[in-house]
Order: structure tokens, then sequence, then C-alpha cells
């Protein structure tokens, strides 16, 4: 709408912008948290089910799996000790948030104006000490008897995740950060060649930043295998498998603060959406009502450019979530994987025809689904752009109607709610399918899904945030507002926004539901007989393919019918 009509992202006379906000808070709120509280289901879930077939236990000469003495006792003590973790990384997190707050209050309440993003900043690095230093606390005190050296291995591990909820985020604002060096060559690019270099800076960005986190993440989990490798075996079988569950759980205890700077992104956007949709200014003498029943003369210019300097803080903190929550799934559904590799003793074979069709299959499943959640975002945003075409009146300064406004929502809720209808479908049906046809095909299947959605979500959610603080830069700090660049900078945010609000958020419960209902799934199908399993194989993925065709063309974009 603004370059379409030329007016301000939130002009009052626009029934798109409530449908907006609406949007920043579901996905960027409401949308994470859901996503976080699954993933401590599933994570919990992993670890608990590793623990008990693989705790306390050892192959006998057979290959079969027995207790060792102590075996039930190793077991209670490390579950009780998990669910002792979890709680007090929940009181940390709080902790941390107040103790930031009175520092950061001391420190900035009195200034006028200062960078938005230290406090975030403080925040999640002073959550991850105090988290560590706790781990190690706590560990000691409950774990310390089982042996001399398991106590301080489990914290390792446990902190080489927690440390990797504070490193990814500084590593996502090296890419995603109004004052990054790639979102000024965004920009930069935009300038010269308008929108066609400023998408291409973008995936340039994104994908940058896939292979940055990617080795972070790679090398955290690196240390800690090799802690794991350390005479952890003593105490379970495959103790590496054990040791990434805690990774992802460590990044599980920065939960509540990832959650919390996520939501401070839609906090700030709504903000500003606001104010410009109260159109205070324009009312007469508000100036001097607001110095009578306040005590201050309001600025409102200032306040104006505080409000878009604070959103671009808020624009590279959710930024800095996303890639937390998807490496969190990722490392969650890897040791959920490996429990379902244990409990059927599956035997995974690279030279196996059924593994390579299951990589493969994961691969083309993690394409599509980005296609469709996309085509999703298309079809509803046309649709809503018809809508406001027809019903937006520029010829008068009154805001939209509550009617409009409310009809734009409708429309876009329907059809996120097409879209998911037929995702859900469709994942649902392969992983049946899959299930049914070989067991070694689905473990390879859920693999290929995991590694593969992980950098798909990574570079999405990157590219987005990079768009996005784009276009921040040119509106406050170039103020070049209505320019050509400033054209350039939204195409670029607009592309962004269902890279980085749907599709790669989106990609964490995709990978999280196959592997968690996939476990289910595979049981079943290797206990059925094998005409059974086949059958069923045939039909879920045939109604599979069914709803692959209709994410697409019930959901295209038609042309405009021509008088």
């Amino acid at each position: 709408m603004k370059i379409i009509f030329k007016i301000d992202e939130d002009d009052a006379r626009n029934p798109g912008v409530i449908a907006d906000c609406t949007g920043d808070n579901a996905g960027d709120s409401v949308g994470p948290t859901a996503d976080g509280f699954e993933t401590y289901g599933v994570t919990g879930v992993a670890l608990i089910s590793f623990i008990v077939l693989g705790a306390g236990m050892s192959y006998m000469p057979n290959g079969e799996l027995e207790l060792i003495k102590g075996g039930l006792d190793i077991q209670g003590k490390l579950i009780v000790w998990i669910f002792t973790m979890r709680v007090l990384m929940i009181l940390t997190s709080i902790i941390s948030y107040w103790l930031n707050a009175k520092a950061s209050g001391a420190i900035f309440g009195k200034k006028e104006s200062f960078n938005f993003e230290t406090p975030l900043t403080s925040l999640i690095w002073l959550t991850s000490l105090i988290s560590i230093a706790v781990t190690f606390a706590v560990s000691y005190v409950m774990i310390g008897m089982m042996g001399p050296n398991l106590w301080w291995k489990l914290s390792v591990i446990i902190s080489c995740g927690t440390l990797a909820a504070a490193l990814i985020p500084e590593f996502t604002k090296i890419f995603t950060s109004s004052k990054s060096k790639h979102v000024e060559e965004i920009v930069n690019a935009s300038r010269e060649a308008g929108a066609s270099l400023n998408i291409i800076s973008g995936i340039v960005a994104g994908n940058f930043s896939a292979f940055w986190q990617g080795l972070v993440m790679v090398g955290l989990m690196a240390i800690a295998f090799f802690t794991a490798r350390s005479g952890l075996d003593e105490f379970m079988v495959y103790p590496t498998v054990f040791a990434f569950g805690l990774v992802a759980f460590g990044m599980l205890g920065m939960g509540p603060v990832t959650i919390a700077v996520d939501s401070y992104g839609p906090v700030t956007d709504n903000a500003q959406s606001v104010f410009e949709l109260s159109q205070i200014e324009s009312q007469p003498n508000i100036s001097k009502e607001i110095e009578k029943d306040y005590g201050f003369k309001p600025d409102f210019e200032n306040g104006k450019h505080y409000l878009e300097e604070n959103d671009s803080a808020g624009n590279t903190f959710k930024a800095t979530a996303k890639p937390v929550l998807i490496g969190t799934a990722v490392i969650g559904a890897t040791t959920m994987i490996f429990s379902i590799i244990l409990l059927l003793n599956l035997q995974l074979n690279l030279l196996d025809p059924e593994v390579l069709f299951g990589i493969i299959l994961g691969g083309a499943v993690i394409f599509w689904f980005s296609g469709a959640s996309m085509q999703a975002v298309s079809t509803g945003a046309y649709r809503a752009v018809n809508y406001i075409k027809e019903h937006i009146k520029l010829d008068t300064a009154k805001a939209a109607s509550v009617e409009d406004s409310k009809k734009v929502v409708q429309i876009c809720t329907l059809y996120a709610q097409k879209g998911m209808f037929n995702i859900f479908i469709v994942i649902f049906s392969f992983t049946i399918a899959f299930a049914c046809f070989d067991a070694n095909l689905f473990a390879s299947y859920l693999i290929s899904i995991a590694v593969f959605g992980l950098f798909q979500a990574l570079y999405m959610a990157n590219a987005g945030g990079a768009w996005d603080n784009a276009k921040k830069v040119v509106e406050v700090d170039l103020n070049e507002k209505g320019t050509p660049l400033h054209d350039a900078a939204v195409v670029g945010d607009t592309v962004g926004d269902p890279y980085k609000d749907t599709s790669s958020v989106a990609l964490n419960p995709i990978i999280k539901f196959t592997t968690l209902f996939g476990l289910l799934a595979v049981e079943m199908a290797v206990a059925a007989p094998r005409c059974v399993s086949v059958g069923l194989g045939i039909g879920f993925f045939l109604l599979g393919l069914i709803f692959v065709w209709r994410s697409f063309y019930r959901m295209r974009i038609e042309p405009k019918k021509v008088d």
C-alpha cells in the first residue's frame, strides 16, 4: 500500500494496518511462545526416553541391553536432576531479568537517547552467565556423589547449550542489526539498483548467516561430544546422544529470556503503529491538554523518532530469537531420532538405497513446505490488497472503519487457516507413509528434515531480518521516506516478512511434530504385517500428494477477468 498509494506504513486510512498489528503479535509473540513451550515438551520427552532406554544400561554379548548394577538408581537420579535444573533455569531467568532491569534503569533511565539494543544484549548475557554458574553449583550438590567427574561433565554439556543461546544472537546481529555491514550493503545496493539488488543482497546475508550459525552450533556440539566421550559411557550407552539432548536442554534454559526479547519486537512495532493510528498530533490543543493532565509538554517529532529507533532494535531481537528456537528444535529432534534408532535397533548405512531415499525425501518436503507456506501468505495478501484498494478512502483524513479493518483481518485469517490445513494433512500423511514403507527410510527422512529444515529456517529468518532493518535504516538513520530508495527497501521488507515470520518459524513445529508423531507411527508400522504397512504407506502417500497439489492449485492467485 505504501508504494501503490504513496502513504505511510501505518496510515490510519489503511484498513490493513490493524491486520499488520495482529499479525505481529501472532507471528512474533504468540507463535514463538507456543513453539518454545512445545520444544520444552519434545526435548523433555526425548531426554526421559533416552534415560529410560540407555542410562544405567550396557550391552550383553548377544547384543541386547541390560541394566547394570545400580542402573535404576542412575536413571532416577538423572531424571530428578533434569527436572530440578529445568525449574532452576526458569528462576535464573526471572532473577536475571530483575537485575538487568535495575541496572538498565540506573544507567539509561535519565538519558534522552541511547542504543536500545544494549539492555537487551546485557539481559541475554547476564542470564547465560548466571545459568551456567547455577548449573555447576546445583549439579555438584545433586549428582556429585555419582562419580568424581560426572557432575562437571554434564554441567559442561548443558553450558554449551546455554552459551549457544547467547552466542547465536550475537552472530545474528552481525547480519541483521541496523548497525551491521550486511544491512549497510543492502541499503547501498538498493540506492544504486533498486529493489532487485535489495533482494539479492538480503539473500546473500541470509546464506552467510546460516553458514556461520551452523558452525557455532557444530562447535558447541563438538565440545559436548568430546566431553561425553571422556567417561560417560560408564553410566549409559550412547552417551553422545544424551549429550546432544542436554545441549538442547541448555538452550531451552534461556527460553524465558529468548521469548521475552522476541516479544519486544511486536511491542515496539505496535507502539509505533498505535502512535500513527491515534492521529494524536492532529487533535486540537492536544499538547496543552497533555501538559495539563500529565505535567509534561509532548515532543511528537522526537517521540516518533524514538519509536522508530526502538522498532529497529525490536527487529534485531526478533531475528535473534528465531535461530535459537530453531536450533533448539533441531537438536532436540535429533535426540528423539537417536532414541528411535536405539529403540528399534536400526543400522543406518549410506550404501543402502532406503537411507538415500529418506534423505532426498526429507529435503523435498522441506522445500515444498517453504513454498506452500509462502503461497498461503501470497494469496491471502493478494485478496487483502484487492479489498483494501476497493475500500480505502484517500480523499479524507478520516481513519478506516472498524468493519473494513475486521474484514482484512478475516481475509488474512481465512487463508492462513486454509494453508495450515493443507500443510498439516501433507505432513501427517507423509509421516505415516514413510514410517510404513521402511524404518531405515523413515529414520533417514527424519534426519534430513532436521538438517534441511535447520539451514532453510536460518537462511529465511536472517534474510528477512536484514531486509526489515535495511528499511529502518532508510527511514530512521537516513530519513529518506518517500524516496526511490525507500520504495526499494519496502519491497525487500515485503519479501522478508513471509520469510522470517511464516516459513522460517513454522519449520520448528514441522520438525518436532514429524519426529514425535513419527516415533509412534514407526513403532506401529514395525509391529504390523508387512502387506498392511505397505498398503497403508501407499494410501497415505497418495493422500499427501493430493494435498501437495491443493497447497498450490487451490491456493494460487487467479488472474482477474478483463471485461
